[in-house]
């Protein structure tokens, strides 16, 4: 069995769960691989927490990141080794927040040691800034864009991911978040849902987060991608890798336009989005996107390969 995809799709935050890889890692040596030498480059057994620690752990911003970036290399690998992907047949790749430096690093941009390096630094500088500017996430269900931009306007909070045509995340202090909230209710939303973040992700609370990754960024190697790699904050291709380093700071006080930039794919050629990582979280926004496009997972790739030899 051969599947040909048109993009890969990388998860973002949320998706950690203890085992993520375990069986990817005792099975294939290209998972191994990629375990193996996030570890060496973060000094520290990311891969033993990942596989069987303890999901406080494995939780906290500074370990989920490079965590769920190591999952998706590994699947990527995996699929790759099988024959289930052929990176010369993919036409975009993109990543949801932190599954952007997954799709750069996949698309050879960066190296892998860099990526987990530059993923631990993102985590636990956005930890110290939750910590320093507290505040909180919403999600909105049934509530398009705009009228979520215009109740967090009036709130003063902001748009931290746009995520579906019904499924809308804010971002802000704790009051605004939750007055934002009250409004949309009372404007008719079908669900508004304070999420169990530790922190204003993607909004101007993150400041000091983006200033010190703005240094570390400056001080890593970017190369130009192998495969068009849609950013988050214009859900439009990266140019060249001077333009990375820059969007990759502002995108942690910005909104993650993720159904913009699945609507962009689409729009230019995109038939086929393969979820390249541990479980189903964007297959499932790309669906209520494109209802009609074919969305597949890594794991269901997998399984289907299993079951066909």
């Amino acid at each position: 069995m051969q599947v040909i995809s048109d993009v890969l799709v990388f998860p973002g935050q949320g998706s950690q769960k203890i085992g993520m890889g375990k069986d990817l890692a005792e099975n294939f040596a290209v998972a191994k691989d990629v375990f193996d030498k996030v570890d060496e480059a973060l000094n520290f057994k990311l891969s033993a927490l990942m596989f069987d620690g303890e999901i406080e752990e494995l939780n906290k911003t500074s370990n989920a990141q490079p965590a769920i970036m190591a999952a998706s290399i590994a699947y990527f690998e995996v699929l790759k080794s099988l024959g289930l992907i052929n990176i010369d047949n993919v036409k975009f790749m993109a990543g949801h927040s932190l599954g952007e430096y997954s799709a750069l690093c996949t698309a050879e941009s960066l190296s892998l040691e860099d990526t987990a390096k530059l993923l631990k630094a993102r985590g636990s500088y956005m930890m110290q800034a939750c910590i320093d500017n507290p505040g909180s996430m919403a999600a909105l269900i049934g509530f398009d864009y705009d009228k979520a931009k215009a109740v967090a306007n009036e709130a003063g909070c902001f748009v931290g991911n746009s995520n579906s045509p019904a499924q809308i995340v804010l971002s802000g202090s704790t009051q605004t978040v939750e007055k934002a909230c009250e409004e949309a209710k009372a404007q008719g939303v079908k669900r508004a849902i304070m999420l169990p973040v530790s922190g204003a992700f993607h909004s101007p609370l993150m400041q000091s987060a983006a200033d010190k990754m703005a240094e570390v960024i400056a001080n890593t190697k970017f190369a130009e991608p192998r495969v068009k790699v849609i950013n988050n904050l214009s859900a439009r291709p990266y140019e060249n890798a001077e333009e990375i380093k820059d969007l990759l700071v502002k995108q942690i006080t910005n909104t993650v336009k993720w159904q913009e930039s699945v609507v962009y794919m689409a729009d230019n050629g995109a038939k086929r989005f393969v979820e390249t990582g541990f479980g189903n979280v964007i297959s499932g926004l790309v669906k209520k996107i494109l209802p009609e496009a074919e969305v597949l997972s890594a794991e269901d790739m997998l399984k289907s390969y299993a079951q066909a030899i």
